[in-house]
């Protein structure tokens, strides 16, 4: 980290003239980047010469200054070809970042060029379309409805809340980054790594070399950004890495997490995110070190997580801050009844939600049972209010502290790192108010609701579901059956279109979603659209040419006894069964191409299943095969 540059513009800090004169004492900064986002979470990036920004600086905020083409980026049904246009409007009320090429160094000072980086929002046809703006505008309604909702409201367990005093809701928001990091020649053998994490030989363990350098200096890096880093450290992946003769490090493939304060504007929380991975890609390439952010880089190792944090509380008229989720006795209740209703109306509409968290093949890989990757949509909230609990097979927990009311919220801890945090938070909130409301509604007290929250499988229920559990304190992959688990917390999607098909056989929880106007029909419709495109196209173009070249490099070796050639001839048949056609047969790779081609979604979605699931198990049996051959 260089002192001498400026890394951040806080929001608010400076007006126009503070703005433009602080950029004119650092000439280093020669372009500026607006940034939006897209449906699919991609962020936007150009290179504008800082002299057209600070002559221009009032067409930025107006969208006058930079236009887009919609269509090359992620607007399905809405941007389109005949209709591309989508004008950029910069955001003032976060932070903007600067981000700084070190292999382009200005002569004149020795200090690396960099563009300054300015969130934005993106207007097609006059309407708001862009992620940024779906967070903004949910959480602004959520506030309006739930201050209408509070308004002289009696609450049974927070009569002695001061609703009438409230003047803003604050949204309590933050993410962890996981990810993977190697030197990009090195190729280690998922045996190899499965064995070090069944062994638990890297979870915290000490950092060394460029990994522990690149470590500190994104620390660094992004305390500068005003992130405020509150740790770093080794995840539950990876190998011990080499040191050659000479004192160098190389193999490196260790996982890694980031953690950073949170924020109570979501749009910063979720700029923030960006902000971070950018520059851990960054620092790390610096340090010779490949960055992966796929939420299952390596199918049978641990997968990378983004666990999202969110919370709710009362900004009052005299400036104190009450958290709306925590009871008024820590010791004595888990939540207060806004608390209830707000895990309730998340978990009640999850089927909703799911899509905007898991939306890719790579996230289902990552969701597997076992892993610590949750698949059932359960809560816990502990065993007594007492004891708090981290159970981490569960989709959502309550975090707490006895000590700290403010600390109370609640970890989704499906989202990996590429899920689109924009729109996972936006619904997250708007689940949640439908919740509070029927909290509210209903009259009923904290105890009340916790134990419609903690009924059995079976049992009637005025909100939640009559068939499902919602809440479960035991760990959810080993104390149940593959039967008993779906049984009680209902069977999971397991692809990207069963993912989209369980939310379009519930629209009345999609509703929930929409009824505010904040993320609409036609972006939920475009969403689906642009999601169930890339499964598809994915698939054709990258999945299944895998699978078939995978199968291709199992070859028969040279041996002369009889059990290895027992074995040969079962691989060989898996091997046709899953990429070669006969004459009176078609290979399971063939029938998925086919199936996607003709828009068989249902039929494709299970041969995938199918295909991964023997193409796994085929590479296990050849791994067998081989080691047992000496020669």
């Amino acid at each position: 980290m260089n002192k001498e540059l400026l890394y951040c513009i806080p929001a608010g800090q400076y007006g126009k003239e503070g703005v433009l004169s602080l950029l004119a004492q650092h000439p280093e900064i020669r372009f500026v980047s607006l940034v939006g986002i897209d449906l699919a979470g991609n962020d936007t990036d150009e290179k504008i010469p800082i002299e057209i920004f600070m002559k221009d600086y009032e067409d930025f905020f107006a969208g006058k200054a930079v236009q887009t083409d919609g269509s090359s980026v992620v607007f399905m049904n809405i941007a389109t070809l005949n209709d591309a246009r989508v004008d950029m409007v910069a955001d003032s009320t976060v932070n903007w970042y600067v981000d700084y090429n070190d292999d382009n160094v200005m002569e004149e000072n020795g200090r690396p060029v960099g563009t300054l980086r300015i969130p934005c929002f993106l207007i097609h046809n006059g309407k708001f379309i862009d992620s940024r703006s779906i967070l903004k505008n949910s959480c602004e309604y959520v506030a309006r409805e739930l201050k209408k909702m509070l308004l002289g409201a009696t609450v049974k367990g927070m009569e002695n809340f001061p609703f009438s005093e409230i003047q803003d809701i604050v949204f309590t928001t933050g993410t962890e980054l996981e990810f993977w990091v190697k030197t990009p020649s090195e190729k280690e053998t998922v045996q190899h790594l499965s064995i070090s994490q069944r062994l638990q030989e890297q979870y915290w363990q000490r950092m060394r070399g460029n990994v522990r350098t690149a470590m500190e200096q994104t620390i660094e890096e992004l305390d500068a950004r005003g992130l405020h880093v509150e740790m770093g450290h080794k995840e539950v992946g990876g190998i011990k890495s080499k040191i050659d003769d000479d004192g160098h490090i190389f193999d490196v493939c260790e996982q890694l997490e980031l953690d950073w304060l949170f924020s109570t504007n979501p749009l910063q929380a979720a700029d923030n995110e960006l902000e971070a991975r950018i520059v851990v890609r960054e620092v790390f390439r610096r340090n010779g070190l490949d960055v992966s952010f796929k939420a299952k880089p390596i199918i049978g190792v641990a997968g990378s997580g983004e666990h999202t944090h969110v919370g709710i509380a009362a900004l009052l008229k005299n400036g104190k801050t009450i958290n709306l989720l925590a009871p008024e006795d820590m010791s004595s209740d888990f939540l207060s009844t806004i608390g209830y209703g707000f895990i309730m109306g998340i978990l009640h509409n999850y089927e909703a939600t799911n899509p905007f968290v898991s939306s890719t093949t790579d996230a289902f890989n990552r969701l597997k049972p076992g892993f610590e990757a949750p698949v059932c949509i359960v809560t816990s909230l502990g065993h007594t209010p007492e004891v708090p609990s981290r159970n981490r097979s569960i989709l959502m927990g309550l975090i707490r502290d006895i000590g700290n009311p403010k600390a109370t919220r609640f970890e989704l801890r499906a989202p990996n790192p590429f899920t689109n945090t924009y729109l996972c938070v936006s619904c997250l909130y708007l689940t949640a108010l439908d919740g509070i409301e029927y909290a509210l509604k209903s009259g009923k007290s904290a105890a009340d609701l916790l134990a419609e929250l903690s009924k059995k499988p079976g049992e009637e229920a005025d909100y939640l579901e009559k068939d499902r559990a919602y809440r479960c304190e035991e760990n959810v992959f080993e104390d149940f059956t593959d039967e008993e688990r779906d049984a009680a917390f209902g069977k999971p999607p397991a692809t990207v279109w069963e993912n989209v098909k369980t939310m379009k056989a519930n629209p009345d929880k999609v509703a929930v979603l929409t009824r505010g106007g904040t993320l609409s029909e036609k972006i939920v419709d475009s969403f689906l659209a642009s999601i169930v495109y890339r499964w598809k196209n994915e698939l054709i173009d990258r999945i299944i040419p895998g699978v078939e070249a995978a199968v291709r490099g199992y070859k028969k070796l040279d041996n002369d006894d009889k059990i290895d050639e027992r074995r040969w001839k079962s691989i060989k048949a898996k091997r046709v069964e899953l990429a070669k056609d006969l004459d009176d047969e078609k290979c399971i790779c063939t029938r998925l191409k086919e199936a996607l081609e003709k828009d068989d979604y249902d039929t494709a979605s299970d041969l995938q299943l199918e295909m991964m699931k023997k193409a796994q198990a085929l590479e296990k049996e050849y791994r067998v095969y081989a080691l047992n051959i000496l020669d």
